[in-house]
């Protein structure tokens, strides 16, 4: 159990008790009973969905949003892949997942690619499967009831196009399936695989700029996991909630010279889900409706003021991630990132580093997460892996912002 909280968390660090007290400072002000802040970290299901598959991305602390397309974009914003020079692209991940706690069998894989029909449209696809390895299942003495491999996945497709001369868009569609202990009985009730569709909606601007070398500024907007709630049993009604999220980006690459590229990057995301009451739990809710039972459209709505604690709390549900990326004649890249979240609300902090190498139409992407801090944290030492195929190239001449 310990374990399946780790996983269908979004944040895999500490949360609220329930048992959090409004402070003598005045309302909106909540800390635990020693006195420290309270801890209300946002919890969803099938938070698989928020991990960065790819290393180029996650190379530069998570920063996707505006960058540059490639087989990837479907995760960040599939918009962008409209704007690709290249006649399409696949894309392979592999991530092995909490590392920090010594877990050796949990994993994420990810395959992507993309199709440029024309010069203004495109379509994609990506699947994204998650293992969270061996299980055995036990009851409440400790005797054994059986064996299984709880997993995850996603299928997704999206069509991209061009809006405008600057302005793109993309619909994504998805399904989603979470297994996490079909056939196990719990309470005389039968645990069922999770499944729903979602959907996503993105657009993606870019515009030269007036420099002595070439440069470009690009925005990114994407609202992702668009989608009803899910349950894992026939017997209660569907209320988990998909991590439904509002990505907003900005890039800035400049060709300093005919060999050596720069891109910096910056990204803020907030999940459009509504956070719980820090006065609540499951025991003791005093007759006030559960925050999961809202109406999606005004769950969506409400998660930018709900917040017990107000606009800063509000703030404090901001994840910012900073990113830089130079590559050198097309051949060799270097990456590096920042990645925050608030302590009370998840504490995910990190700095990241990656690689890349391509070659003619091939390429190898890795990323590292380091360390920080003095808290031992279970994304520590992450690493990722992607292999890279490009299809070709378009003739672009006539079209300056597809360069």
């Amino acid at each position: 159990m310990l374990l399946f909280t780790l996983i269908i968390s979004q944040s895999i660090f500490a949360q609220s008790s329930g048992t959090c007290v409004e402070s003598p400072v005045g309302s909106g002000h909540w800390i635990e009973p020693d006195g420290s802040p309270c801890r209300n970290s946002i919890s969803t299901v099938t938070a698989f969905l928020r991990i960065v598959p790819d290393a180029r991305t996650s190379g530069m602390g998570s920063v996707g949003m505006a960058t540059s397309p490639d087989a990837n974009a479907m995760h960040f914003n599939a918009a962008k892949l409209a704007t690709s020079s290249n006649d399409g692209g696949m894309s392979l991940s592999y991530v092995p997942w909490l590392k920090g706690l010594g877990l050796n069998d949990i994993f994420m894989a990810y395959l992507s690619g993309y199709y440029k029909f024309s010069k203004k449209e495109a379509i994609s696809a990506s699947v994204r499967y998650f293992s969270l390895g061996d299980f055995t299942f036990t009851d409440t003495q400790g005797n054994i009831i059986g064996y299984g491999k709880p997993n995850e996945f996603e299928i997704a497709v999206a069509y991209s196009r061009s809006l405008g001369d600057k302005l793109y868009g993309a619909l994504t569609g998805k399904f989603i399936s979470s297994n996490l202990a079909t056939g196990q009985i719990v309470n005389g009730v039968d645990v069922q695989t999770a499944r729903t569709g979602a959907a996503d909606i993105s657009v993606f601007y870019r515009t030269p700029l007036k420099t002595n070398t070439k440069s470009n500024l690009a925005l990114g907007v994407a609202v992702t996991n668009l989608g009803g709630r899910i349950s894992y049993t026939k017997a209660s009604p569907a209320r988990d909630l998909l991590p439904a999220n509002l990505g907003i980006g900005l890039a800035w690459d400049v060709d300093m010279d005919q060999y050596n590229r720069i891109t910096l990057g910056v990204d803020f995301n907030k999940l459009l889900v509504p956070s719980p009451d820090p006065a609540l739990n499951d025991e003791n809710q005093n007759g006030v409706p559960d925050y999961r039972e809202k109406a999606l459209l005004p769950a969506i709505l409400g998660s930018f003021t709900d917040a017990a604690g107000g606009f800063k709390e509000e703030l404090r549900e901001c994840q910012f991630g900073i990113g830089a990326e130079y590559w050198y004649n097309d051949q060799f890249a270097l990456r590096a990132g920042y990645q925050y979240e608030s302590p009370l609300k998840g504490n995910q902090k990190y700095f990241t580093l990656g690689l890349g190498l391509k070659y003619t139409t091939f390429g190898l992407n890795l990323s590292y997460l380091v360390p920080t801090g003095n808290t031992r944290s279970a994304l520590d030492n992450t690493l990722r892996f992607t292999l890279m195929f490009d299809f070709g190239t378009f003739e672009v001449d006539d079209d300056p912002n597809l360069n």
